[in-house]
């Protein structure tokens, strides 16, 4: 598996910061959502943006964006990827994308096959995917929800576009969902976590041995 090209999403300090870029993961990604325990501020994400090793690309996620925000994030952060984690539509996408002339990753929920035909409407105008479980119901956040996804609705799927596993992945599951999915990226935050938002180096090292074991 050691290539499978990871991401972990939400990271909020430079000990973490370090320890996945250390470890050799290929994204790190940065929360601007006020409902999520990842969330940081712009200020926060420029510290870290800044201090992120060379060659690891730098996401930032964000849930149904305006323009505002969009302007102030890109102008004060360097980015090279910005993840769409609402209820963008395709129109949306690409004009994000074509606005600030940045790659754009769309997350898509899946609960059922009835779901699946998004992937190839948001492939035609994302560059990347990211595919992951419908959050739960009642739920005041689209994703970081820990659930897994459930695997055969990804099963060695060949969309047109480079796509993540995400939903629920931990050192002790992700060999497992790899080589049922065929995934050759994943996405976590949860999983390497010892509390809701507070992310830990030894379990990002110990996920990052599970994934180049």
């Amino acid at each position: 598996m050691s290539d499978v090209r990871v991401k972990i999403c939400g990271l909020r300090d430079r000990t973490n910061l370090d320890a996945a870029c250390e470890a050799g993961v290929a994204y790190v990604g940065f929360v601007f959502f006020p409902k999520s325990p990842r969330n940081v501020t712009i200020d926060e994400a420029a510290d870290l943006a800044l201090a992120t090793k060379l060659g690891v690309a730098k996401v930032a996620l964000v849930v149904d964006p305006t323009d505002e925000l969009l302007d102030q994030i890109t102008g004060n952060v360097p980015l090279d990827m910005i993840q769409l984690h609402g209820t963008e539509t395709p129109e949306r996408v690409a004009e994000v994308r074509s606005r600030y002339g940045l790659p754009v990753m769309k997350a898509i929920g899946l609960s059922g096959p009835e779901d699946t035909p998004q992937i190839d409407i948001y492939a035609k105008v994302a560059d990347q995917l990211l595919i992951e479980p419908k959050a739960p119901k009642g739920s005041d956040r689209p994703g970081g929800n820990g659930v897994t996804l459930d695997w055969s609705l990804a099963r060695r799927k060949y969309w047109t576009r480079p796509w993540m596993l995400a939903g629920g992945l931990n050192a002790g599951n992700v060999a497992q969902a790899v080589d049922y999915t065929g995934a050759r990226q994943v996405d976590l935050s949860s999983g390497v976590e010892s509390a809701p938002g507070v992310k830990d180096p030894d379990m990002i090292r110990a996920f990052m041995k599970a994934v180049q074991a």
